[in-house]
């Protein structure tokens, strides 16, 4: 999902609306249920590629976007989409970055959850390099965070035939959640928008369309679901 239209201004426009759009409907918005009083709300920080920005829509409709709406969340969760266009964990994309820098800049020790997704933009690299620097990345941000969740979502394919190199880069990235101890989530085997790419994927047949990030942000719903929103200093 490397990024060639479009100039680096503009791309540069484009990261800092996706944050402080996040950031804006988090703290503007007034919940349906009040917060608890003295209770910070969970934060969480997504790390990922332009599949998570909105490209091919836009960064009000990405996911991470989607997810901080949720009535259910509003008041309670802080959303931080650190995602950039083009990159992984070996990857550089916009900036020069990496998932690596994502996490140094925003990942943070009052984070409590981290979600990791991709990236197919490390295919092309040496397996041991993805996997070096997915684990490296992982334990940069657990010592950033000790006790932060981390759910480390791996790049999803549109068939059912996934190319050696995509299935390379799943390997490694899973074996590197292994080695610390992070959850991993496989949406090759798990078959996430497989056998749906017409409505869920654009004309350029790598981002989603609007239906395409409402069926992530359901997805990754139920992955943060599942870690019950307790916070560990509760």
């Amino acid at each position: 999902m490397i990024i060639n239209n479009m100039s680096r201004r503009a791309l540069r426009q484009l990261a800092a609306a996706s944050l402080s759009v996040l950031v804006l409907m988090a703290a503007g918005a007034v919940p349906p249920h009040p917060a608890r009083a003295g209770v910070p709300p969970v934060r969480i920080v997504v790390v990922g590629d332009s599949l998570s920005t909105g490209y091919g829509t836009s960064p009000q409709l990405a996911w991470p976007a989607l997810l901080s709406a949720d009535p259910r969340f509003k008041g309670n969760v802080n959303v931080i989409n650190a995602a950039v266009n083009g990159s992984g964990y070996v990857s550089q994309g916009d900036f020069d970055g990496t998932f690596g820098t994502q996490v140094s800049s925003f990942v943070t020790p009052d984070t409590d959850i981290v979600v990791f997704f991709g990236s197919e933009n490390d295919m092309g690299y040496a397996p041991n390099a993805v996997h070096d620097a997915a684990k490296a990345t992982l334990t940069a941000a657990e010592a950033t965070a000790p006790n932060t969740r981390f759910i480390v979502v791996g790049p999803p394919s549109y068939t059912p035939d996934p190319e050696p190199e995509r299935l390379n880069v799943r390997h490694e990235i899973q074996a590197a959640a292994r080695d610390t101890d992070a959850q991993f989530v496989d949406p090759i085997s798990e078959s996430w928008i497989s056998g749906q790419v017409d409505e869920l994927i654009g004309p350029d047949g790598d981002h989603p369309t609007e239906a395409g990030q409402r069926y992530l942000r359901e997805r990754m719903q139920q992955l943060i679901d599942n870690q019950g929103f307790t916070r560990h200093d509760a």
